[in-house]
């Protein structure tokens, strides 16, 4: 029995849809919207207030801090997979394949594809259907 996984994935939301004896869907949210926003940040009223404010390095470490944990959520729900097919818009799916890759987790990517914003159905249908055409038996 193989533990077949399809992974949609952008920075907001992930769909996991593992597929053996019987179909089991997960959707894990990032908690991050479309723009961080930093409590006390405001724009600086004398020539002076940029060294009592957060800088932009600041934020960056802040946002890469919250990918970094549902990036981890993520890949803990992929243990265990045979065979993990990534897709998605964005560059998410190129994201969570260098950290697979960098923890040589053994976990084997069946490939990667680009794909638009689905449904949770159009989701499933297309992981059926790449699972059954790559031959891969469940």
């Amino acid at each position: 029995m193989t533990k077949q996984i399809g992974l949609w994935i952008d920075h907001k939301r992930a769909v996991i849809l593992t597929l053996n004896d019987n179909e089991f869907l997960q959707v894990v949210e990032s908690g991050i919207g479309r723009h961080l926003r930093y409590r006390g940040l405001t724009r600086p009223r004398t020539p002076y207030s940029a060294q009592y404010q957060k800088g932009d390095d600041q934020l960056d470490k802040q946002y890469k801090g919250y990918l970094n944990k549902y990036y981890e959520k993520v890949i803990g729900m992929l243990r265990g997979a045979d065979a993990v097919l990534i897709f998605g818009p964005g560059e998410a799916k190129h994201e969570l394949k260098q950290r697979l890759e960098h923890r040589k987790d053994h976990t084997h990517i069946e490939g990667i594809e680009s794909a638009d914003k689905m449904t949770d159905r159009q989701i499933m249908a297309k992981v059926r259907k790449y699972f059954e055409e790559a031959g891969i038996k469940k």
